[in-house]
This record gives C-alpha cells, sequence and structure tokens, in this order.
C-alpha cells in the first residue's frame, strides 16, 4: 500500500487536531464521570471503525483487515496498561479531578515514543530482513513471561518506582503536596517538582516499555508504516476515557494476561514463519484474515471466562462469610 507524502501530512494535521480536541475537553480539571467516559470512548471506536472503512474503501479489504487487527491488538495491550496506571495514581494518590490531566501528558508522550520507534522500526525492517527473527522471539518471550505473571498472580499490589524517576527526584525535590496541575512550586525557598510533575514522568517512563511491546506486536500483523502508526494513534486516543469508563472492571478481568500472552505468542511465531519465508524457507504463512478472526476470538473468550471467574470468585466470598472474607 503506498500513502503519498500529502497522505501523510493530512493524517498527521488530522490526528493532531484530534489531539488537540481531547485537550480542550479535558482542559479544565474535573472529575470524569462514567457517561462522559463511555459517550467520548465510543467516539473514538467510532472513528477508528470509519477510518478502517476509508482504508477498505481506498486500498481494499487487505490493509483494512491489518489495520482493524493492529488496531484491536494495540488497544487490548493499552488495557493491560491501564493495570499500571492505576496503579501508579494509586501510589501517588492523584485526586480524582487531576487524573485525566496527567492521562492527556501520558498518552501524549506516548504518541510521541510510538512516532519515534515506528521511524526506527520500518528503518530496521527495510535493511534487515533478519529482524523478523528477533522481534518474533522477542513476542514469545513477552508471551511466556506474561503467563508467569499472571500465574504469580498478576500484576504487583504496588507500583515501584524505577531508579531514574527516583534520581530525578532527589536531585530536583518533591514538594509534600498537590499544587492544582502546577508542575513546578516554591518550597523552603526552593524550586522543586509538585506530585503531578513526579505522576507524569512514572507514566511518561512506562510509555518507552509499553513501546517495546507494541511496535513489535503489530509489525507482526502489518509491515506498512502507515498502519502502524494510524493503528496505534488511534488505540491511544481512547486511552484516557478507557480508564475512567472500565477502571472497575479492570481487577474482573483476571484472564486478560492469559489472553494477552496467547495473541502475542501467535504473533511471534508468525513473524518467525514470516521471517523464515523471506529467507527462502518454504513454509506456510499465516493470512492476515486468520489473524483478525483468531485476535477477536482469543479477546471474547478471554472476556468471558474473566468474568465468569470473577462472578465465581465473590459468590465463594459471600457463601464463606464475613470472617473468611
Amino acid at each position: 500500500m503506498h500513502v503519498s507524502l500529502t497522505g501523510w501530512v493530512l493524517s498527521i494535521v488530522v490526528l493532531c487536531l484530534l489531539v488537540a480536541v481531547d485537550f480542550v475537553i479535558g482542559r479544565k480539571p474535573h472529575e470524569v464521570s462514567v457517561k462522559e467516559a463511555g459517550i467520548w470512548s465510543a467516539v473514538w471506536v467510532a472513528l477508528a471503525v470509519v477510518f478502517g472503512c476509508g482504508l477498505w474503501a481506498v486500498g481494499g479489504s487487505g490493509p483494512a483487515g491489518e489495520f482493524f487487527a493492529g488496531y484491536i491488538t494495540e488497544k487490548s495491550l493499552s488495557v493491560d496498561n491501564l493495570f499500571v496506571f492505576v496503579l501508579i495514581m494509586a501510589k501517588f494518590a492523584v485526586p480524582a479531578q487531576y487524573q485525566q490531566r496527567v492521562l492527556m501528558v501520558g498518552v501524549l508522550v506516548a504518541l510521541v515514543l510510538r512516532a519515534v520507534f515506528i521511524a526506527l522500526g520500518a528503518a530496521i525492517i527495510s535493511t534487515f530482513s533478519w529482524v523478523f527473527y528477533i522481534f518474533g522471539a522477542f513476542l514469545i518471550w513477552t508471551a511466556w513471561k506474561l503467563v508467569q505473571d499472571a500465574r504469580k498472580g498478576g500484576h504487583d499490589e504496588e507500583y515501584e518506582e524505577n531508579k531514574l524517576l527516583k534520581t530525578i527526584e532527589r536531585r530536583f525535590g518533591v514538594a509534600d503536596r498537590y499544587h492544582g496541575t502546577k508542575l513546578w512550586t516554591e518550597q523552603n525557598g526552593k524550586r522543586v517538582m509538585t506530585p503531578m510533575l513526579v505522576v507524569m514522568l512514572a507514566i511518561g517512563s512506562t510509555d518507552v516499555l509499553f513501546a517495546l511491546d507494541s511496535i513489535p506486536a503489530i509489525y507482526g500483523l502489518t509491515q506498512e508504516p502507515y498502519i502502524v502508526f494510524t493503528a496505534n494513534a488511534f488505540a491511544l486516543m481512547g486511552l484516557r476515557q478507557l480508564y475512567f469508563l472500565i477502571g472497575g472492571l479492570l481487577k474482573r478481568l483476571v484472564h486478560l494476561s492469559y489472553g494477552l500472552a496467547i495473541i502475542l505468542g501467535f504473533i511471534g511465531v508468525k513473524l518467525v514463519l514470516h521471517a523464515l519465508h523471506e529467507s527462502g524457507v518454504h513454509v506456510p504463512e499465516i493470512g492476515i484474515a486468520f489473524s483478525l478472526g483468531f485476535i477477536v476470538a482469543v479477546l471474547a473468550v478471554t472476556t468471558v471466562t474473566s468474568l465468569w471467574a470473577s462472578r465465581k470468585q465473590r459468590r465463594n466470598r459471600i457463601s464463606a462469610g464475613p470472617e473468611n472474607r
């Protein structure tokens, strides 16, 4: 699929306008209601569907299928990322009215990082075809790690600050309370960071780790940088609203890590098969239609089994009595 420079420029301009609209919506700090989050989540999903249909009309079912497979995969990985966002918000006790501002900055940082990683990935792939072996092996290892973490009880109960963040805190100091949405303030005659800036840095640093998983995953579904970029952009666009919409549901998705592990492992195998095919080895390749169906089926089954298991656990706690809860 060939996308002209004009097409790239128009797409980036439109996406920037959408980001600007999102910033305008959340410019005033307030606690986001489930209704507001639901409406805007539906809007962002509808825009992604419209874009995918537009790709179908212009480029055919192939590019559209790759976009939808990439979008669904990236959206699923984003949901898993929300677990970490919840832990970060709890760790730094972010007031409800400021959470959306933190998330907006986090999403913007993620978009910039994804753009950089996508450009690097495209350059590497065009030069070294054997990089697909590395991408495939990395995704299979990531899938195995997800399974191991899930068997140990899933995500940690508390967010642990990384060494870089701790070093920055020691270097500049941190205020003892929030000062609205300010990032810097004066305390004891010294200019120090506010907890708001620390939270933004925490989410921004985790965005780097998230990109390491998501970029190889989507390159396993399509090698078109345009589709990779737009799928990532649309998946991240509604992340802020999704956080408020399914915040209470996250703890009930107990099998999500297993589902993502299956998907990442599947894409990893797909990448290895593609690399072998590119090397002249006659092996079957997995088509995008099968990939899209497989991803949707895994997520559907994972969601159903997660909700069933959560309901069963809740019933067991109720039947056990208050003394055993």
